[in-house]
C-alpha cells in the first residue's frame, strides 16, 4: 500500500475511533432504555403475582387452567399458514406480471403498494363496513361464526401486505441478469422450466425475506384483529371458560393482561412463550429459506 494511502486510512481509524461514541452511545441508550430493560423487567414480572413472587406458576397456569391460550395458538397458526402462502404467491404471480415490457406498470406498483401505507386499525374499521355489508345480504355478519372471521383476517392481512412484497419480488426479479435468461432460452427451456430452475432459485434471497415479513407479521397481528372481528364470536365452556373464537394469539394475550388484575402475571408469562415461539419460528425459517439461496 502507498504510504500516503496507508497514513490516508490510519487517520479515518482514529476519526473512527474518536466520534464512534458519540454516534453509537445515543441509539444504544435509546435501545436499552426503550427495549432491553422493559424486556428484562417483563421477564421477572411473568414469575410474579402482583409484586410477590410466584416462581413458574403462572407458566403452569397457561397449560392446565387457561383454555383460551391453546385455541388462540391454533388459531393463529392456521390464520399464519394460509396468510404467507396466499401472500407470497399472489405477491410473486404480481411482481412476475408487473416486470414484463407492459405499459402503465408504475401506476399499477403505485396502487398496489398503497394499502401498506394504511394504517392497521383504520383498515380493520373499512374491511369490516365492506365484509360485513356483503354478508348481510345473507343475514350473517364477521362475527357469526369463526369462519367468517378467519376469512375475513386473511382478506384484510393479505390486501395489506401483497403490494408489499411484490416490491421486494419485483427488485429480485430485476436483479437476475439478462444473460441467464437468455442462456436458458437458447437451451430450449420453456416458461415454466425457465420459472422453476432460473427465477426461482435466483429470488430465493427475496423469497426469504418476504416470508420473514409475512410469517412475523401474521403471528404478532393485533389491530386488525381487535377491530375486525375483537375474537367474536365467544363460546362458554363447561367449566366457564369463554373462548373467543377468532381471538389471535396477540389480542389474547392483551385480553389476559388487561381485563382481569389478578391474570396479569400470566398475561405476562404468555408475552414471553409468545416471544420465544414468533423467534424460534422466524429463526427456523430464515435458516431453512436461507440454505436455499443460490450464492451469486
Amino acid at each position: 500500500m502507498h504510504p500516503q494511502e496507508k497514513g490516508r486510512e490510519n487517520m479515518q481509524n482514529k476519526m473512527m475511533k474518536k466520534y464512534f461514541p458519540v454516534f453509537v452511545l445515543p441509539t444504544l441508550l435509546a435501545f436499552t432504555i426503550g427495549f432491553i430493560v422493559p424486556f428484562i423487567m417483563g421477564v421477572y414480572l411473568s414469575f410474579c403475582k402482583f409484586t410477590k413472587f410466584v416462581g413458574l406458576q403462572n407458566y403452569v397456569k397457561i397449560f392446565t387452567e387457561d383454555g383460551t391460550f391453546g385455541h388462540a395458538l391454533w388459531y393463529t397458526t392456521a390464520f399464519t399458514v394460509v396468510s404467507v402462502v396466499l401472500i407470497n404467491v399472489i405477491g410473486f404471480a404480481v411482481a412476475l406480471l408487473l416486470t414484463k415490457k407492459i405499459k402503465g406498470t408504475n401506476i399499477f406498483r403505485t396502487v398496489f403498494f398503497m394499502p401498506n401505507l394504511i394504517g392497521g386499525i383504520i383498515l380493520g374499521y373499512v374491511w369490516q363496513l365492506l365484509l360485513n355489508g356483503l354478508l348481510l345480504q345473507i343475514n350473517k355478519t364477521l362475527t357469526y361464526s369463526s369462519v367468517y372471521g378467519f376469512w375475513g383476517l386473511v382478506i384484510l392481512m393479505c390486501w395489506q401486505q401483497i403490494g408489499y412484497m411484490m416490491i421486494i419480488y419485483i427488485a429480485g426479479i430485476q436483479n437476475i441478469p439478462g444473460e441467464l435468461i437468455e442462456a436458458a432460452q437458447i437451451d430450449g427451456a420453456n416458461k415454466g422450466q425457465l420459472l422453476k430452475h432460473v427465477i426461482i432459485p435466483m429470488v430465493m434471497p427475496s423469497i426469504t425475506i418476504c416470508t420473514f415479513l409475512t410469517l412475523t407479521n401474521s403471528f404478532k397481528l393485533f389491530d386488525q384483529n381487535l377491530v375486525l372481528t375483537g375474537g367474536q364470536p365467544f363460546t362458554f365452556q363447561p367449566d366457564g371458560t369463554i373462548i373467543r373464537s377468532t381471538e389471535m394469539l396477540a389480542l389474547n394475550i392483551y385480553n389476559t393482561f388487561y381485563l382481569n388484575a389478578n391474570s396479569r402475571g400470566m398475561g405476562q408469562a404468555k408475552a414471553v412463550l409468545f416471544f420465544i415461539l414468533v423467534a424460534a419460528i422466524a429463526l427456523i425459517q430464515l435458516r431453512a429459506t436461507h440454505s436455499r439461496e443460490v450464492q451469486q
